[in-house]
C-alpha cells in the first residue's frame, strides 16, 4: 500500500521544528498545539476583513471554549501559527 500526500506538505523550519501545513484549512480537520499533546478540531471557518479566522475546539472537551485563530497563508498553503496538523490526515 502506497501513501500519498498530494494534499499536504511538510516543511522544516528552524525555529518550529517539523510543521504540517494543509493547502486548504477545512472545517473537520484536526489540529495540535506545537509543544503540547492537545488537540483542536476546526469548527467553523470565516473571514474578517482581509483574513479567515479559524475557530478551534479541544477535542473531547465540549464544554471548553473555543479558540479563534488567524490562518496563516503559505506559500505551499495555509497554515495555523502554533498548530501542526495531526498525523493522520483527520478531516480529508
Amino acid at each position: 500500500m502506497e501513501l500519498s500526500l498530494t494534499s499536504f506538505q511538510v516543511n522544516k523550519t528552524l525555529n518550529d521544528g517539523l510543521i504540517m501545513a494543509a493547502q486548504k484549512i477545512q472545517i473537520g480537520q484536526v489540529w495540535k498545539k506545537v509543544g503540547t499533546e492537545e488537540t483542536f478540531l476546526v469548527t467553523k471557518l470565516y473571514n474578517e476583513a482581509l483574513s479567515t479566522i479559524a475557530v478551534l475546539r479541544p477535542t473531547g472537551a465540549a464544554t471548553e471554549s473555543m479558540i479563534r485563530v488567524r490562518v496563516e497563508r503559505q506559500a505551499d498553503g495555509q497554515g495555523l501559527p502554533g498548530y501542526a496538523m495531526a498525523q493522520g490526515g483527520e478531516g480529508r
